[in-house]
C-alpha cells in the first residue's frame, strides 16, 4: 500500500489537472478500484494531518493538490493570476444553473425576470458552464448545466457539496 500511495502522489504532483479514480485506474491497472480508493483515501487523511499550507483535495471529481484559500492573497502575488470576477447577474444565472439544472434559457429568465442571453455567454466563454442536451419542447432550447472547472473553482467535489435550497432558505 505505500508503494502504491507514493505511485499516485508522483502522479498528481505531476498533473495541474485533478485526476479521477477512473483515470488513475487506467494509469494503474495492476491495482483494484478498492485499492485505489483506499490508498486515495489514506492519502488524502496523511496529508491533513501534515498541517500544511497546502493538501490532497478530492476536487472537479478527482484528486488534486491545493493550496488552502487563505494563502490565496500571497499566491496571486506571486502569480498575478486575476481570480475569475463575476457580476451579480453572473453569480445570479449560475447559482440558478448550479441548483437546477439542467436548465433552459428561458427558465432561468423566468426566475430572474430579466434577459440572461448575455449573461449566459460570459458564463460559457468561463467555462463554468456547458449546453447538456436539449429540452424536449417546442423549438428544442438548450439545456445548461455546470462544469468541472465549476467544481474546480469553488473547491467543490461534486454538486452534492452544494448546500441544499431548505439549508439556503434557512440561512
Amino acid at each position: 500500500m505505500a508503494e502504491l500511495k507514493r505511485i499516485i502522489e508522483a502522479l498528481l504532483f505531476t498533473t495541474s489537472e485533478p485526476l479521477s479514480l477512473k483515470a488513475i485506474s487506467q494509469l494503474l491497472p495492476e491495482w483494484s478500484i478498492e485499492e485505489l480508493k483506499k490508498a486515495l483515501f489514506e492519502l488524502v487523511e496523511e496529508w491533513r494531518r501534515l498541517n500544511l499550507s497546502f493538501g490532497l483535495q478530492e476536487v472537479g471529481g478527482g484528486y488534486q493538490f491545493r493550496t488552502f484559500p487563505e494563502y490565496s492573497t500571497w499566491i496571486r502575488r506571486l502569480k498575478k493570476v486575476v481570480p475569475i470576477k463575476l457580476s451579480q447577474a453572473a453569480l445570479e444565472t449560475l447559482a440558478i444553473v448550479a441548483w437546477k439544472q439542467p436548465i433552459s434559457r428561458g427558465e432561468i429568465e423566468e426566475i430572474r425576470g430579466v434577459d440572461s442571453g448575455h449573461v449566459l455567454g460570459v458564463l460559457l466563454e468561463k467555462g463554468l458552464i456547458k449546453p447538456v442536451g436539449r429540452k424536449e419542447a417546442p423549438g428544442r432550447p438548450l439545456l445548461y448545466g455546470t462544469t468541472e472547472k465549476f467544481l474546480e473553482v469553488f473547491g467543490l467535489s461534486s454538486l452534492k457539496d452544494l448546500p441544499s435550497l431548505k439549508e439556503l432558505e434557512n440561512l
